[in-house]
C-alpha cells in the first residue's frame, strides 16, 4: 500500500525534496513549473536566503513565498515531493502567513487614470510604500 503522508509511495521519507516540488506538493502554487519560476524570479526563500529550484527543503525549514499578490510564510512539517490532498498538505506545512488583506484594501492600491502614463520613480516609490513593501 502507498504511504500518503510522504506522497513517494515507498512508505520511506526522503528527508528532503526540491523546494519547488514541495511548494506544488502542499498546494501554494497552482503548477510545479509556477513554483520554478517563483524560485528564479527570486520570489522564494528557505530560511532568509533565495532559493533555486532545487534547493533541498527539510523539516523546519522556514519557506518564504511571494505569490498572487501576498506573502506565504510557512514552516515544513513533512517534506512530499508528490501533491497531496488540502488535508495532508495542512498536516505537511505551519502556516505563519499573515491575514490576507481586506477586499477594500486590496483594491485601493494601484488604481491609476485612464491616460495617465507609466508611474515616475517618485510615484513608483510611493505605491510600493502603500503596499507595505520595502
Amino acid at each position: 500500500m502507498a504511504d500518503v503522508s510522504t506522497g513517494t509511495g515507498t512508505g520511506a521519507d526522503t528527508g528532503s525534496v526540491r523546494v519547488d516540488a514541495w511548494i506544488w506538493s502542499v498546494r501554494l502554487t497552482k503548477t510545479r513549473s509556477t513554483a520554478a519560476t517563483a524560485c528564479r524570479a527570486g520570489h522564494v526563500k528557505v530560511n532568509g536566503e533565495r532559493a533555486k529550484p532545487a534547493q533541498p527543503v527539510r523539516a523546519g525549514d522556514e519557506v518564504r513565498l511571494f505569490h498572487a499578490g501576498r506573502e506565504r510564510i510557512v514552516v515544513v512539517r513533512r517534506p512530499v515531493s508528490k501533491r497531496v490532498g488540502a488535508p495532508v498538505a495542512a498536516e505537511c506545512l505551519i502556516d505563519k502567513s499573515p491575514p490576507p488583506p481586506s477586499p477594500v484594501e486590496a483594491a485601493a492600491v494601484g488604481i491609476r487614470d485612464r491616460g495617465a502614463g507609466r508611474p515616475t520613480k517618485r510615484e513608483r516609490r510611493e505605491i510600493e510604500t502603500l503596499r507595505g513593501r520595502p
